[in-house]
């Protein structure tokens, strides 16, 4: 069974989402939020008990604390929370801040329900998921430059070897470790070796943040 908290400032959202995702034999409604804050709270209320939560569906634009800093905080402060975004707003900004703060991903409002279970189960396991036509804003995204490009970058980007900067030009391409492999000469084995550095060294869940991050330091 998944425990979820959901978290919107309209009672009339939390009602349908709570009758739909109860529909799945697998879904439970342990909680419910009007706003970031409340949701921090009841989250700690509820943690190590019978009735923590497995994941938090969280909307954006709330009041007293928005979705992005309930996220950014919640992530902050426990090791062991899933965050996915849903939202009526598409906004670039949005997308970003919330996946940067941790979200395991962000969906909108007007998503079938069968693709937001399946994402609220992908996230529990660890896989981030992000909407149709959202991963392609990342695209369009303005990229850090710099005339210098590697001061410009974090440290941890910076400490990357050559080879897992290669790596990580292609995962922000969309290749697979096949291709990936097939590119560089490597074997599909020592994709997945630097792909595991790349994640640890900037503590990232998955290579759809892996390629977020990629995208945002121009590594395209």
């Amino acid at each position: 069974m998944i425990r979820i908290l959901l978290v919107d400032d309209q009672k009339i959202i939390r009602q349908g989402l709570k009758s739909l995702l109860e529909s799945q034999t697998d879904f439970q409604i342990v909680g419910e939020a009007e706003n970031g804050k409340r949701a921090i709270a009841l989250f700690e209320e509820l943690r190590n008990t019978s009735q923590q939560p497995d994941l938090i569906l969280m909307d954006v634009r709330m009041p007293v604390m928005d979705g992005v800093a309930a996220t950014k905080k919640l992530t902050q402060q426990f090791s062991n929370v899933s965050v996915l975004v849903l939202s009526t707003f598409d906004d670039d900004e949005y997308v970003t801040q919330a996946m940067k703060f941790g979200a395991q991903g962000y969906l909108l409002k007007d998503t079938p329900i069968e693709e937001i279970s399946d994402a609220i189960r992908a996230a529990t396991k660890g896989y981030t998921h992000l909407g149709p036509g959202l991963f392609q804003k990342f695209l369009t995204q303005p990229k850090v430059t710099s005339e210098n490009t590697n001061a410009a970058l974090p440290s941890a980007l910076q400490k990357l070897s050559p080879r897992e900067k290669e790596v990580l030009a292609l995962i922000a391409k969309g290749a697979s470790n096949k291709e990936i492999a097939r590119e560089l000469y490597i074997s599909e084995r020592t994709v997945k070796a630097h792909i595991t550095s790349i994640l640890s060294q900037l503590e990232l869940r998955d290579r759809t943040q892996v390629a977020i991050l990629a995208i945002q330091y121009g590594f395209t």
